[in-house]
């Protein structure tokens, strides 16, 4: 039997949330199947990478973020939703042009049988098409970029039932694709500055990718999307940051009360004031309740109750094993390790994807959700709800099964290394790549 020759993968990404967790198992399986993969992100992520046997290449010209500090995070939090993704589209294109000089400086320094982009980051996608490197997108949560077939992103919008609400989404779909074209000029600036002809959308960027693949579950989303002639449904990516702390239950093992997971965002969302107010509403409920802050909200910020126990962080994986609730901003990684436990949530969502996660766990009745300034009496109800009446958990253990089915049969590694294998598209060797690329 011939034995595999070792492949040389390149993946770049960038620290914009809980984004890069969840794709260092897939660098980490990568590794041990003795392929050569680098990781490009922020120096922040160093640690990531390298837990997993990577190697680690900071952003140079690129925004690189040194430390997980509160005041680096997008403020996004406060402002509304389409606010909210126009200030990432204006990121993503005004930055392309960095990110796309970063990475051809890094296929120069050492060839790449593949390229493997976030799918949020236009930037290093465009500079692997202006060396003609062959690369794929690899996201994290349901489309970033609208689809035809569903109400896009950050609408929070269910399905569409009839006529009128297919009208009310393919306007709401409309407005976005205008938002995100809001930054198109930035990106064919960037575009023409390497020899490219300008593109009619935003989006447009994805389509040079041999495979878009999504991070998420099929089950998981709309079946109604009509996904991109090269988008491919990955199954859900899941995985611990590898800063979580050990974690060694306080509470003793005859507790007979239920335990509730109480996860929120990484990055901060000025959501401290919510999560008092779940602690509040849990304090007079038979239930024992952790809450992990995850670093951007500090202990000293809550008061707990007698039930409740604060820590800065903890791994979600073990935890949720020993639950029976999960309380979340709605966080594609947290709603997806929620599901393959087969547990209940409630969502509070704070803006980004989190209203469309949620509303794809109401729709399917795994869980409840409600604004984030729900009053302490009306998150007690539907904790309360989610405790006693069994057709969540019902519900959350069908969609849960379809889910986990998804990510134990997901061939995402070899069509990886498949892709990477294959000589169609294959970049110029390192002396043939052009030497004025970059400006």
């Amino acid at each position: 039997m011939t034995e595999r020759k070792p492949l040389n993968f390149l993946f770049a990404t960038a620290h914009l949330g809980g984004n890069v967790s969840p794709v260092m198992p897939v660098v980490r399986r990568l590794v041990a199947a003795g392929h050569r993969v680098r990781v490009m992100s922020d120096s922040v992520n160093r640690d990531d990478a390298e837990i997993v046997g990577a190697e680690f290449r900071p952003w140079s010209r690129a925004p690189n973020r040194e430390d997980r500090a509160r005041e680096g995070d997008p403020p996004d939090w406060s402002v509304s939703d389409k606010e909210g993704i126009g200030m990432v589209a204006q990121f993503l294109g005004g930055t392309a042009q960095a990110y796309a000089e970063d990475t051809i400086e890094e296929l120069k320094r050492e060839r790449a049988d593949l390229l493997v982009c976030f799918d949020m980051l236009l930037g290093p996608m465009l500079g692997a098409e202006a060396i003609g490197q062959k690369f794929a997108l690899l996201g994290t949560m349901i489309s970033f970029f609208p689809i035809a077939g569903i109400a896009p992103l950050g609408t929070g919008l269910g399905i569409a039932r009839n006529a009128e609400e297919r009208a009310i989404h393919d306007a709401a779909r409309l407005e976005m694709i205008a938002i995100f074209d809001s930054a198109l000029p930035e990106l064919n600036v960037a575009r023409s500055t390497f020899g490219l002809a300008p593109l009619a959308h935003l989006a447009d960027q994805c389509a040079a990718a041999s495979v878009h693949w999504l991070g998420t579950a099929r089950a998981f989303d709309f079946e109604q999307a009509v996904l991109r002639p090269n988008m491919r449904y990955a199954g859900p990516l899941v995985g611990d940051p590898v800063w979580a702390e050990p974690w060694h239950s306080p509470w003793s093992e005859n507790d007979p009360r239920p335990l509730a997971l109480v996860g929120f965002s990484t990055s901060f969302q000025n959501h401290a004031a919510v999560l008092q107010r779940v602690i509040d509403a849990a304090s007079t409920l038979p239930v024992r309740l952790l809450v992990t802050l995850g670093g951007p909200i500090e202990p000293y910020e809550l008061v707990p109750a007698e039930n409740a126990v604060v820590v800065r962080s903890a791994p979600h994986l073990q935890i949720l094993k020993e639950a029976s609730l999960v309380v979340t901003h709605g966080g594609h990684g947290t709603v997806m390790a929620a599901l393959m436990h087969r547990l209940p949530m409630l969502v509070i969502p704070h803006g980004r994807d989190q209203a469309d996660n949620a509303a794809r766990i109401t729709e399917r009745g795994a869980g409840l959700a409600v604004s984030r300034a729900a009053p302490t009496e009306q998150i007690r109800a539907a904790l309360a709800r989610l405790l006693s009446e069994p057709q969540f958990r019902t519900a959350a253990q069908t969609l849960g099964d379809a889910v986990d089915a998804e990510w134990r049969a997901t061939t995402l590694i070899a069509d990886l290394e498949t892709l990477a294998g294959s000589h169609s598209g294959v970049a110029p060797a390192k002396d043939a790549l052009p030497g004025n690329i970059l400006v």
